[in-house]
């Protein structure tokens, strides 16, 4: 990706996660985000996905309504979310994209994903008008 898209992204990212309120960022602190290019050939794989821009986000973790005692000591809990994925879906049909869908769809991506860390599966998610 180039540098100045990248930059473009992460101040977008940025403006998101100022306007998200307390709470989320109360989660944030638990469930941290991480920020990438797109996601790596082993995930893509691992998820059957054929383009790198096909991904938005990915929750890994325990969702906390499946929590049980035996799943102390286990990894945890992380949102990625991939920068190639979320600006694809920003791009219109003369190839432009535009920041204000681009500020949208990263906060989707956001709580979509830690939807997933709440329980709530894909037709939850999208009801909900994150899917």
């Amino acid at each position: 990706m180039k540098p100045k898209l990248r930059q473009l992204f992460d101040t977008e990212l940025e403006a998101v996660l100022a306007q998200l309120p307390a709470a989320i960022h109360e989660i944030l602190e638990e469930v941290p985000l991480y920020v990438e290019d797109f996601p790596s050939l082993g995930l893509m794989k691992q998820l059957h996905i054929e383009r790198r821009d096909e991904l938005c986000g990915l929750y890994t973790g325990v969702a906390l309504t499946e929590r049980t005692s035996e799943d102390s000591g286990m990894l945890s809990d992380a949102v990625q979310i991939f920068r190639e994925g979320i600006i694809a879906k920003t791009i219109d049909v003369a190839g432009e994209m535009n920041l204000e869908e681009l500020r949208n769809q990263i906060r989707i991506t956001i709580l979509h994903e830690l939807g997933h860390h709440h329980g709530l599966d894909e037709d939850d998610l999208h009801e909900l008008g994150y899917g």
